[in-house]
This record gives C-alpha cells, sequence and structure tokens, in this order.
C-alpha cells in the first residue's frame, strides 16, 4: 500500500529529528524537505503541501521559543497537526439512528467501486447489530444486479432489484417501501454509474434523491485518480447534498494521497476507506487516528473498538484462570481465534502502535494468516490432555514421542512443532506474569493500581519475546512502558 510508504518516509524524516544533535532551523527545513517530498510523491496537491510547510514554520518559531521546551516533540506534534489539517474538512458525519429506517444513497462514476461498497458498508453495520439491507437502482450497466445478488448473498443481506424493471426510481421507490414496512434500519441504495460526468447520470440521480429523500448521499470515489478526485466530487455536490464520501482502492496506488486530501477541499467528511477486495477490508475513517497510523504511532481506539466487539469481558474463566497464573495451549488457541474473529490481520497489527509497519512489512495479509493458521493446525492434532495440561511444554519434552506424533498428525516437521512449544512458553510466561499482577485486571490508572517493580519485570519479559528491530522502532523499553500504559488507558476509557 503505497499510503503506507509514505506514511514509512514521513516517519523516517521524524525519526531524524532523535539523531540532531542541536534542533534549529536547518535541521526543522531538511525535515520540511523530506516531508513535503513524500507528500508530492502520495499526489497530494502541490498548493496543500505548500500550505503545510508555511503553517509548520509559523509554528516553530527558534527564537521566541522557551528554553526548556521540548522542540523535537513541538515540531512532531506540528506536522502531525499539519497532515490532520490535510484530510479533515472539519465537518461532523451524519450518524444513522437506531431502531428507524436511515436511507443511504450510493452516488459515483462507473468503475469506482461503489456496488462493492454498498455490500461492505451493510456488512460493517450487520456485524455491529444493525438490520441492514441493499436496492438496486442501477440499471444501466449489464449485469450490475447480478453483482450485487452475489455480493449480497454470499455477505447474508436480504437486498432488492428487478431484471424487468427498466426504470431506476420505480425499482429505488419500490425497494425502500419494501424494506421501510419490513422495519430494516440501514437501507442502502446503489444508483447507476456513467462512464463520464453525463448530464444523464446527474438527472436520474435527482429523480432517485427525490423519490426516495435519502438521509445520507455517499460519493464514492476511486482513489486511483488521484487530485482528479476533486473536480469530481464538487461537480456531484453542486447537484445532490453530498454528505459524506468512500474513498475505494486506497491498497495499491500512488495516488491515495491526492484523493484523500482532494475530499478536504469539498467539505464532505471521508466516512469510510476500502482497502482491498474482500468484504471486511473496510474500515472506517477516523482523521487522527488514522494519520496517528499512518505514521507508525498505532490506532488505540480502532483497537479497543475491535476488541469490545469480540465481547472479550464475557470470558470472565480465562481472566480468572490468569488471576492464578494459569495459562494452557488451549487458552493460546482461544486467543488465535479472537485473533482471526478480529477481521483483516495486518490491519489489527497496523493498530498496535510501533508494531504494525515492521511486523506487517515482511508478509502478505494472506502469508500471515497461513502462519497462524498453521499454528492453530498443529493444537488440533494435540489431544485434549495435552492442550488442558498445566505442564504444557514440559509435557511434550518430558515424552519426545508426543511432539513426532503431533508432527506427523498436522503434515509438519518436528522442528516447526518444537518452535510453536517455544512461543507457547514465552507467551505464557508473559501472560501469566500479567495474571499475577494485582489490578493489572481493574479499571482506571495502571500506575496507581500495579505495583512499580512487578511492572517493570513485566516490561523486560516482553522485551525478551520481542523482535530486537521491532523494539528499537517503539522507541526502547521506554516505548515499551508508554504503550502499556497507552493500552491500559484506553482500555479504561471504553469501560466508561
Amino acid at each position: 500500500m503505497v499510503l503506507a510508504d509514505l506514511g514509512r518516509k514521513i516517519t523516517s524524516a521524524l525519526r531524524s529529528l532523535g539523531n540532531a544533535t542541536i534542533i534549529n532551523k536547518e535541521v526543522l527545513d531538511g525535515l520540511l524537505k523530506e516531508v513535503c517530498t513524500a507528500l508530492l510523491e502520495a499526489d497530494v496537491n502541490i498548493k496543500l503541501v505548500k500550505q503545510l510547510r508555511e503553517n509548520v514554520r509559523q509554528v516553530i518559531d527558534f527564537e521566541e521559543m522557551a528554553a526548556g521546551l521540548n522542540k523535537r516533540r513541538m515540531i512532531q506534534m506540528a506536522v502531525f497537526k499539519e497532515l490532520v489539517k490535510l484530510v479533515d474538512p472539519g465537518v461532523k458525519a451524519w450518524q444513522p439512528t437506531k431502531g428507524r429506517p436511515n436511507v443511504i444513497m450510493f452516488v459515483g462514476l462507473q468503475g469506482s467501486g461503489k456496488t462493492t461498497t454498498c455490500t461492505k458498508m451493510a456488512y460493517y453495520y450487520l456485524r455491529k447489530g444493525w438490520k441492514c439491507c441493499l436496492v438496486c437502482a442501477d440499471t444501466f450497466r449489464a449485469g450490475a444486479f447480478d453483482q450485487l445478488k452475489q455480493n449480497a448473498t454470499k455477505a447474508r443481506i436480504p437486498f432488492y432489484g428487478s431484471y424487468t424493471e427498466s426504470d431506476p426510481v420505480v425499482i429505488a421507490s419500490e425497494g425502500v417501501d419494501k424494506f421501510i414496512n419490513e422495519g430494516f434500519e440501514i437501507i442502502i441504495v446503489d444508483t447507476s454509474g456513467r462512464h463520464k460526468q453525463e448530464k444523464s447520470l446527474f438527472e436520474e440521480m435527482l429523480s432517485i434523491s427525490n423519490a426516495i429523500q435519502p438521509n445520507l448521499v455517499i460519493f464514492v470515489m476511486d482513489a486511483s485518480i488521484g487530485q482528479a478526485c476533486e473536480g469530481q466530487a464538487r461537480a456531484f455536490k453542486s447537484k445532490v447534498d453530498v454528505g459524506a464520501v468512500v474513498v475505494t482502492k486506497l491498497d495499491g496506488h500512488a495516488k491515495g494521497g491526492g484523493a484523500l486530501s482532494a475530499v478536504a477541499a469539498t467539505q464532505s467528511p471521508i466516512i469510510f476507506i476500502g482497502t482491498g477486495e474482500h468484504v471486511d477490508d473496510f474500515e472506517q475513517f477516523k482523521v487522527k487516528p488514522f494519520v496517528s497510523k499512518l505514521l507508525g504511532m498505532g490506532d488505540i481506539e480502532g483497537l479497543i473498538d475491535k476488541v469490545n466487539e469480540l465481547k472479550l469481558d464475557d470470558n470472565e474463566e480465562l481472566i480468572e484462570k490468569l488471576k492464578h497464573g494459569e495459562f494452557t495451549l488451549r487458552d493460546m488457541y482461544e486467543q488465535f481465534t479472537n485473533i482471526m474473529k478480529m477481521g483483516p490481520f495486518n490491519q489489527i497489527l497496523n493498530m498496535i502502535p510501533g508494531f504494525g509497519a515492521e511486523l506487517a512489512k515482511g508478509a502478505s495479509e494472506a502469508e500471515s494468516m497461513a502462519r497462524l493458521k498453521r499454528l492453530m493446525t498443529i493444537m488440533d492434532s494435540m489431544s485434549d490432555a495435552e492442550l488442558d495440561s498445566r505442564e504444557g511444554a514440559k509435557l511434550f519434552t518430558k515424552q519426545s514421542t508426543r511432539i513426532v506424533r503431533v508432527a506427523r498428525g498436522s503434515g509438519v516437521t518436528v522442528r516447526e512443532v518444537q518452535e510453536l512449544l517455544t512461543q507457547y512458553t514465552k507467551f505464557a510466561a508473559v501472560v501469566k506474569k500479567m495474571g499475577g499482577i494485582k489490578g493489572l485486571f481493574k479499571g482506571g490508572d495502571m500506575s496507581k493500581n500495579v505495583n512499580p517493580s512487578q511492572m517493570a519485570k513485566l516490561n523486560q519479559q516482553m522485551a525478551k519475546m520481542m523482535d530486537p528491530r521491532v523494539l528499537q522502532q517503539m522507541g526502547g523499553m521506554s516505548g515499551l512502558q508508554n504503550m502499556m500504559k497507552q493500552l491500559q488507558g484506553a482500555a479504561a476509557q471504553a469501560h466508561k
């Protein structure tokens, strides 16, 4: 993903601040040059890049700055704020209301990924417990209804369309009325796209909009066309009241930066971004977490949302076991299952501060998932007694024939089984340590609840488990401690 490339370039530019002995105007100019080059390469409009550079220079005045101020921190924060401004029009996005029909109409040019995005959005709300459905009012493109039907059936979402009716206004009205009467909460209407911004497209769009009176009109924008998005979005907004934007195809094009920054100029907030072809390659777009994730600073808020979706609080049995210092192979298997449920694996990694870019870099989504599944396959070949044994890996070292049997049963080498057991031993040691720390599972401030010396030991243990390069990327032990505090703080906020 090219935006990850942009993130890496800006992060390495910011990291160069740490290597400078004296922070002065030359260092700032060098940093801004690197940041601006990275933004221009990502196809961000040159006027916006120039504005960003001037704004940072205005904020950072070395002559006026008090002696005790942390100049590095101030420069980092100034760059962060300006990047946020680039993609934030400062308009609050519309939110659907539970328990009543919310009609959402999708508009955009042909080929922007509108039909797929309709299904992704319906699936997103379906997972959050909303009653969702789809209406296909695209009668212009051959096969549009078939595509929507196929997508909706796969995602188990009710849909409406017609092979005989040629008037999209009639289909849209009938479909919306049908689903309102059946008590659906999120009714998504897909409309026709054209190759160019033709008059007939806008007329049809207006007629549908007047007939169904949508609560929200979403403009679907293809990131691969870059800065050209701005003219498109303005043309649509001048005809219908575009209330929000979804940016698609952000998983592989150099022009992603241009598309994101073009949106701010239209005064319509981006509410979701499409990052792949699968139904769950779809993320809610929140500006600050997005920029912080781009810079490798993680997205704690998003991670907490994902964890809360799983309702892990219901798993009191595991928390009780942890408090007594118990953690079996079966518990590890269950944690792997939870990770699989959380959605795209690399997306989750990217939410963890300091981990994402490094760990996800070497492997594709499929490779990361395949590794996890392989470990679970090995555990599938273990007996219940082995999975539930409190001895864990010791049971296997006492009787090496068990390792041979598991390797044979799962079709892997003996060495791979041994590696799994080594990982489990390290993982279990940290988890048991966490379970033994009083106050770790309470809400509130971890620093008040937890004995500092115990916390320091836990951090050291975690540091030993990690790849040294990842630890360095996080800013060493102090970075790791900050991450633990951040996670605990965010978890406490989530419980409030």
